[in-house]
């Protein structure tokens, strides 16, 4: 006989629509996202950012899936076609691209709130007791079921999933909510300079993540006054939770992680320190992210390939990596891979050493080149005897990005505009040698 609890959240994540908020800019994550949009950047050897809020509502039996995108598309559009496509409308289930198409305007989405505003019609269609807003820029693994009813449980309007935070973390950072003991929300702040703790611990206090469970007529609602308000940012945050707050029924969910305890993986990889460190964690012995779990595993579009391969076993020409992370189709021939992360066809020729580093599919470094902690974009050529991360004065003379926390960024543009400048070198010092001899 089933559990009569799990039956009970199946039928509530049935009654749910999920829309991923995918139109992010990530403009913190400089010229990594000048041709992408943040959720469409690569993760973890073989994923995309937004295959985790996807996992998590599929795993969850969340199965009608709406993402909202706008900003720089194409990647995305064609990932979650490949990786995504193959859910049946007829069946019950479908993983939707929802563009910016002007329904109700003659704008693009104006905002969180008015990306929701614009697709209220395809969500209706759906005809879904509850709407799920979700965030598609940060990695997490979560059960939406568990929050799903305890928004039910509650009688909420509205539930806010939640972080618990330290106090010093969360200021000027985080978006905070201020609770009674019921966790009901008291006040909402956008990132205050002093958060409002707990009420049963002052050292912490509970962030947004960014995602929200309303139901779906209340959300309705609310969309439509914020849409006739013309002082409104058109933002959940800044607009929407602070206008209900008073008069309406909206609880804080504290995400935790109830499979191990403790504090839960959650990471919002929106710099490039951040997008760099949350890499490198996978590759140690034991990362807080486990991509090997079955029961909750992380689904993506994955190409044909062929295993990694690792050629030459001699002394000063050994193909080997030493804890990393290797996706198929990667060549490493006779050179060294310590603590680095590559996706899918990587090709390292001979007599390289790469530490620290996370090298997007694609990328080929030729011989004799060092790279340590760096960021290496699709499809880069890496020329030569190249070194990169070693001298930051250098690279920056190569005109590659270096982050705050010293995380050295490389991308195609960067490599062709060195090789032009290496070009106009060359041909100078060919011009001023031609004319020394003319003189002679």
């Amino acid at each position: 006989m089933p559990n009569s609890a799990n039956r009970y959240i199946s039928n509530l994540t049935r009654d749910t629509y999920a829309l991923i908020l995918a139109g992010g800019r990530g403009s913190r994550l400089k010229e990594l996202t000048d041709w992408r949009a943040k959720p469409a950047v690569y993760f973890g050897g073989k994923f995309r950012i937004i295959d985790f809020p996807l996992s998590n509502c599929i795993n969850s039996g969340v199965r009608k899936v709406g993402i909202a995108t706008q900003y720089k598309s194409h990647s995305l559009i064609r990932h979650v076609n490949r990786a995504w496509g193959h859910f049946k409308k007829e069946l019950g289930d479908s993983v939707e691209i929802l563009p910016a198409s002007q329904r109700y305007s003659d704008d693009w989405y104006c905002g969180t709130a008015d990306a929701v505003y614009q697709n209220m019609d395809i969500i209706r269609h759906d005809l879904p007791k509850y709407v799920m807003i979700l965030s598609g820029d940060h990695v997490y693994r979560m059960d939406y079921g568990e929050l799903i009813a305890k928004h039910v449980e509650t009688g909420a309007d509205m539930t806010v999933c939640c972080l618990e935070v330290p106090v010093e973390e969360a200021a000027g950072a985080f978006g905070v909510m201020a609770v009674n003991n019921e966790k009901r929300v008291q006040r909402f702040e956008e990132k205050p300079a002093n958060p409002a703790p707990l009420p049963n611990d002052p050292t912490k206090c509970l962030a947004s993540m960014g995602n929200y469970v309303f139901n779906t007529e209340f959300l309705f609602e609310q969309l439509k006054k914020d849409a006739q308000n013309s002082c409104s940012g058109r933002d959940f945050g800044h607009d929407i939770i602070p206008s209900i707050i008073e008069e309406h029924n909206v609880y804080a969910y504290p995400f935790r992680d109830t499979r191990q305890g403790g504090t839960p993986y959650w990471r919002d990889v929106g710099t490039l320190d951040s997008f760099w460190e949350a890499n490198m964690e996978l590759v140690s012995p034991t990362p807080s992210l486990d991509l090997y779990d079955r029961n909750w595993p992380i689904w993506t579009y994955q190409e044909q390939l062929p295993p990694a391969k690792f050629i030459f076993d001699d002394e000063t020409r050994r193909g080997m990596a030493v804890d990393s992370t290797v996706s198929g189709g990667c060549i490493i021939s006779g050179s060294t891979i310590r603590k680095s992360l590559l996706f899918s066809n990587v090709h390292v020729h001979s007599y390289c050493t790469v530490e620290e580093t996370v090298v997007l599919p694609g990328v080929v470094i030729n011989r004799n080149c060092v790279i340590k902690k760096a960021i290496i974009d699709r499809s880069c050529v890496i020329p030569e005897g190249l070194s990169i991360g070693v001298d930051h004065k250098q690279d920056e003379a190569n005109g590659f990005r270096i982050s705050s926390g010293g995380v050295v960024l490389v991308t195609r543009d960067m490599i062709a505009a060195l090789a032009k400048k290496s070009k106009q070198a060359a041909d100078a010092e060919t011009n001023k040698s031609s004319s020394q001899a003319a003189i002679a």
